[in-house]
Order: C-alpha cells, then sequence, then structure tokens
C-alpha cells in the first residue's frame, strides 16, 4: 500500500519555514510526534495500530505531501483511491466522505467510483491512476512530496500491537451505527483466540483450505515417525503441506524452530511470503551474513531462555554450506524441524555434509527427489531425510484434483543438419564404449560428460530456430507465453550455446516478427524479474524467454503457452517446467505445450543398439505427457514414427 496524507502544521510551523528558520523537514517531524505522542481515543489507537503493524510488515509506504508555497496554509486534502490486481485491473474512487458516523449518517456527501474493465469510464480510471501515480513521483504542480521522517515512524511503531489485527471486534446487532465509533473495544473473546497464536508461532489461517491428498501427505509423514521426503507434482502446493506439518508439530509436540533450505534466492523471497501467512516472522538468512548472523544468535538465545516460543529461518544452499550458519546450527533445539526445498540439490557431496545432524524431524520437498545419473546422491539424500512417503501425488492426480490445470500436447519434430547428424553418431558410439567400459554402470564421469554433449547438441539444433518461425507466424496475437531455451547442463551449467540460441530466438521474436517478448534469466536482478512478471501478467509483454531460471520454484501462473526448444536430457527439467505451465489461473482453462524433439539420424548397426535404451529413457517422458493430454491421439500419432523407427512401439 502507498498512503500520501498532509501533516497538520500550525502558523508558526509554516511561518518558520517559510522565513527559513528551521528546515521543513525538522518542522514536519516534530509536528507529527506532537500528534503521535498525545494521548488517543482507543478508536484511533486501534486504527494507528493496524498502520503500524503494516508499516513493520514492510506492506506500507508512507509519503507526506507539502504545498509548495507554505504560507497558503492549505493542506493536501484529497480523497483519491485506486486498487489495481494481477490482472492489471484497476478501480478508482474520488470524493468527499471520511469513514465517519457524521459523514455516513448526518451530511450529504459524494463519492465517484470508476473501473477499467467497463468502456464508458476506463479513461477515466486510468487517468486517476496516473494522477496517483504523478503525485507519488513528486511530479504534481504546487505539491512537494516527501519522505516520512524516520523519527515518526519509529514513535508510529511504538504503537505496533503485541499481535496480528486479524479479528474484527464482536458487537451487539442491535447497536446503533452513531455509537459504533464510541464503543469499539477489543473484545474479551477477541483476546483470548489472539492469545492462542503467540506472535510468530505457526497456525494454519482460515482462509486456507488442506485439500486431502494433502492432508494424507500430513498424516503419511506423521506416520512414518517425523522423516520422509515428499514427491509431489510441481505445482500441487508442498510448501502449504510442509507449513501445515509445522503446524501439527507445534500443536501436538510444541514445536520451537523451523528450518528451511532452498536452493535459490528467490525461493527463499517465495518461501517468506507464505510464512507469514502461517503468521510465521522469518529470519531470512542468506547473502551477507552481517545482515542476519546478529539476529539469529539472539533469537536463539531468546529461544532457549524461553524468551521466545517460535523461531523460523530460511536459507539457501549456498549459505548452508557457509561457516556462518554451521556455527550455529549445533544451537538449534531438539525440537527443529529442517525442510528441504527442491531437496535432489541438497543430494550433492558437499551440501549433504552439510545437513544438520543434531535435527531429528526432517522433511524434503521434490516433484523429482531421484538425482539424474547419481545414485549414490539420491542414496545419501533418502538416508538424511527419508525415503519417498507412499502414495506418491502425480501429474495425473494433480490434474485430477484441480491443483493443475488441463492441457493440450503438440509434439514438433526437428531433423539435425548432416553436420549435426555426424557430431551426434560419433558421440552415440562413444556413449556405447563408456557404459560398455563401467559394465553397464551410468554413474561415471565420462558418461556424464558425453551425454551432456549431445544434450547440448540437440538442445543447439539449428532446424529448431526455423521451426520457431513457422510456429509462431500463425500466433502472433496470442499473450502469456513463456519460450524456455536449453541449457544442456546437469546441474548449474549454462552454456554459450544455450546463450546463441536465446539470442537468436528473441532475435527472431522481437526483431523480425514484433512479438513483444524480454529475456528472463539468473543474471536479470531479482527487482527486474518482478517487473517482468508483471508485465508479463498484464499483457505488457507477450512473452518471456527463459533460460533455467524458470525451471524451479517460480510461479507464473498466468502462463498460458509454453514453447519448449530445449530440455537438458535429465528428466528433472522437464518435469519442472510442465509444473510451471500448468499453475492454476482464474483466467485459464487449460494450457497448450509446444515441445520441440530432435529426430535421431539414421545410425550404425553398432550405436543403434546404445541409442534404442537411450531413446527408450528419453521417449517415455514425452508419452507420459502425450497420454495426459486433453489430445492424447493427436500427440501420440506424432511421436509414433520415432517409435517405430527405433522399435519402441511397447510404449
Amino acid at each position: 500500500m502507498q498512503l500520501v496524507a498532509s501533516p497538520c502544521l500550525s502558523h508558526e510551523d509554516a511561518e518558520a519555514i517559510a522565513q527559513g528558520l528551521r528546515q521543513r523537514e525538522e518542522v514536519i517531524s516534530k509536528a507529527l510526534l506532537q500528534e503521535l505522542d498525545r494521548e488517543f481515543e482507543q478508536i484511533v489507537k486501534d486504527r494507528l495500530a493496524c498502520l503500524a503493524w503494516l508499516l513493520a510488515q514492510g506492506v506500507l509506504e508512507i509519503k507526506l505531501a507539502v504545498a509548495k508555497n507554505i504560507r497558503q496554509h492549505g493542506v493536501y486534502h484529497e480523497k483519491l483511491g485506486i486498487f489495481s490486481d494481477k490482472e492489471g485491473n484497476i478501480v478508482a474512487f474520488t470524493g468527499s466522505a471520511n469513514e465517519s458516523s457524521t459523514a455516513l449518517i448526518d451530511n450529504f456527501e459524494c463519492i465517484d467510483v470508476f473501473c477499467s474493465w467497463h468502456p464508458g469510464v476506463k479513461e477515466r480510471a486510468l487517468r486517476k491512476a496516473e494522477n496517483f501515480q504523478q503525485l507519488w513521483n513528486n511530479r504534481t504542480p504546487n505539491l512537494e512530496i516527501i519522505s516520512f521522517p524516520e523519527a515518526a515512524a519509529r514513535s508510529l511503531l511504538r504503537l505496533r500491537p503485541e499481535y496480528p489485527p486479524e479479528w474484527e471486534p464482536r458487537l451487539p446487532a442491535t447497536q446503533p451505527l452513531s455509537d459504533l465509533e464510541n464503543s469499539y473495544r477489543l473484545s474479551q473473546t477477541h483476546i483470548s483466540q489472539v492469545n492462542q497464536h503467540l506472535l510468530g508461532c505457526p497456525r494454519i489461517p482460515s482462509y486456507i483450505q488442506v485439500r486431502p491428498y494433502q492432508q494424507q501427505a500430513v498424516n503419511n509423514w506423521f506416520a512414518n515417525k517425523g522423516r520422509g521426503t515428499l514427491k509431489m507434482a510441481t505445482g500441487s502446493g508442498k510448501t502449504i503441506t510442509s507449513l501445515v506439518i509445522t503446524c501439527e508439530l507445534y500443536k501436538q509436540i510444541s514445536l520451537q524452530a523451523l528450518l528451511v533450505v532452498c536452493p535459490y534466492r528467490h525461493l527463499v523471497t517465495q518461501w517468506a511470503r507464505e510464512c507469514q501467512k502461517f503468521g510465521l516472522e522469518p529470519i531470512l538468512a542468506f547473502e551477507n551474513a552481517r545482515k542476519w548472523q546478529a539476529e539469529l544468535s539472539t533469537q536463539l538465545y531468546n529461544l532457549h531462555s524461553n524468551r521466545k516460543q517460535f523461531l523460523t529461518v530460511i536459507t539457501t544452499n549456498a549459505t548452508l554450506m557457509s561457516h556462518a550458519l554451521q556455527s550455529q546450527l549445533p544451537h538449534f533445539p531438539t525440537k527443529t524441524l529442517i525442510v528441504g526445498d527442491e531437496a535432489h540439490n541438497l543430494g550433492a557431496r558437499q551440501l549433504e555434509k552439510s545437513l544438520p545432524r543434531n535435527i531429528g524431524l526432517r522433511l524434503a520437498l521434490s516433484a523429482t527427489p531421484e538425482r539424474y545419473f547419481d545414485d549414490t546422491g539420491t542414496e545419501a539424500l533418502f538416508n538424511y531425510f527419508g525415503s519417498v512417503l507412499q502414495p506418491e501425488f502425480t501429474l495425473a492426480d494433480a490434474i485430477q484434483q484441480g491443483a493443475l490445470v488441463h492441457y493440450l500436447y503438440y509434439p514438433i519434430l526437428v531433423d539435425l543438419t548432416e553436420v549435426e547428424a555426424q557430431v551426434y553418431a560419433d558421440l552415440t558410439a562413444k556413449i556405447g564404449k563408456a557404459i560398455a567400459m563401467s559394465g553397464n554402470s551410468e554413474d561415471n564421469e565420462t558418461l556424464t560428460k558425453l551425454l551432456m554433449q549431445r544434450s547440448r547438441l540437440i538442445g543447439a539444433a539449428a532446424n529448431k530456430l526455423q521451426a520457431l518461425r513457422d510456429l509462431m507466424q500463425k500466433r502472433l496475437e496470442t499473450q502469456h507465453t513463456l519460450f524456455y531455451c536449453g541449457d544442456g547442463s546437469v546441474e548449474n551449467e549454462v552454456t554459450e550455446e544455450s546463450y546463441r540460441q536465446l539470442e537468436a530466438v528473441v532475435k527472431i521474436l522481437g526483431s523480425e516478427m514484433g512479438y513483444k517478448v524480454n529475456i528472463y534469466t539468473a543474471e536479470v536482478s531479482l527487482e527486474e524479474r518482478e517487473d517482468l512478471r508483471h508485465q508479463f501478467e498484464t499483457g505488457e509483454l507477450q512473452g518471456l524467454v527463459a533460460i533455467r531460471c524458470l525451471d524451479e520454484g517460480v510461479d507464473i501462473p498466468a502462463t498460458q503457452t509454453a514453447v519448449i526448444l530445449a530440455s537438458s536430457g535429465n528428466p528433472r527439467q522437464f518435469i519442472q517446467r510442465r509444473g510451471r505451465i500448468l499453475r492454476p489461473h482464474p483466467n485459464k482453462q487449460r494450457a497448450t505445450l509446444f515441445d520441440m524433439i530432435v529426430l535421431p539420424p539414421k545410425l550404425e548397426r553398432e550405436t543403434l543398439e546404445v541409442e534404442h535404451n537411450l531413446l527408450r529413457k528419453e521417449l517415455r517422458r514425452f508419452v507420459e505427457f502425450a497420454d495426459l493430454a486433453d489430445n492424447a491421439g493427436e500427440a501420440r500419432v506424432k511421436l509414433l514414427d520415432i517409435q517405430s523407427r527405433y522399435g519402441l512401439l511397447d510404449m
């Protein structure tokens, strides 16, 4: 919320500013402090407490409007409000009414309301929104907009309530409206409700409905004695499920701490938003340790000395390995739950070693917990967190129960060029030798490198760009489309081929076709990414061209269409991406996915068997996705050519 208000200055204050006797900010700060330090009626205290709470949570920003000609003694008295939603719809109002019994009952007042989706008043709504933006950015004639003084903010924050102001006071139904303000008090019922939910302690919000499959996952985890891996389809609500487990543990055993470990920074902030809905006040422990280490140490002390009842810490994989956090982990209480988000990453050797052994309650979350070509890492992950809890919640389950939307699937078959086909054949022959030398074991470094090279070749296949042109020529009016470029990597490497493909895709869509797109990669700052997501959701951008950073944990549910130009050989990436695409959204009935699949070239007899085995693994995910699509028959026919060519008709 952005709030612009006017300070109430005395004649003496205005003269002091006009004559330059005192700095304007000093005078205004003093006037505000005098206002905030006086005694208030209870209703005013309650309203200021709500403002203070919003300010403390970082969801309210206040600015002050002061007349440039201070001697005129007029104040900024405009009553203007703008509401907007994620889709860019706007409701604007202007009027003379205050929220008081006098205004609502005694006075003759007027208020006008304009909505952006109504053709007759759309221009007025947009103009009101633009007027406010001009005001906020200090571009309104005869007014000067200044920041809210820090001293006044501190004074206001003193009024912050001990508990979140969530409940309305209960008033007798027969009470006259004119008496409302005099009897606005926190009832004893309200106080007892709040005392049950101490500040920062977990509770399930009343508006969250736990789905049956989520409750089943909770029950399974408890039945497995506080250990286990939830293998749930991307988009099915793993975060909510883990927070419900946290609430149940707090209720049953007085859980004292929650430690969440995420692979990326943007997931830390996403988790923080979800945690706040459950009443938690997390410490975000990542990047510069000076920003969080002292606070964490203090809160751990307060926890052990019973001055604090619950502690929530959200960190990244990188910070988990750091000395700054490792030195604090032994001090976490016995009653701590550790949650590993996108937990397959935690099977990497160094990360697995960093996981705290003194924490007994453990929960892993991943749609794809099995690590690609790393059986040792997968085993280490399950040894720490516990095995996958049955039953798994599959993509089919998620669609059937409404957690994900239905979709159409269109495979686009692409041939390699002659040069690419020769390189492909050579790599396949080397892969066959590597498998034979390792006794058919896939867990070796040489094989992994060869598979990555072949994956990069497939990902950057030149004919995909022409296929993209052909596809988009008929779809230039479509909105909310994601374009996934290949990275050809196993974990975190992004290759030069990927960036070349990304640049070529942007050039084709933007320069050649006039399609409104922008790049969405890990190199783009978090702030810019948020801005891009907003532009994408409102339709200002028709599409986003991405590498990797839309694979894990990022929510852009407005996505209606996706074009996958390349996937790594890792099935995890494919599963993560389809979950991103199928997330529900109010304006989304079903999704559409175009998937570019490279046709293998004709191979010599020696390499044909190798290709047969490798292709069976890769085709499995395409076949599964085709079978679950609303156009399953049409999608399956497109895959039939590859299946018949390589004797895979049994799939």
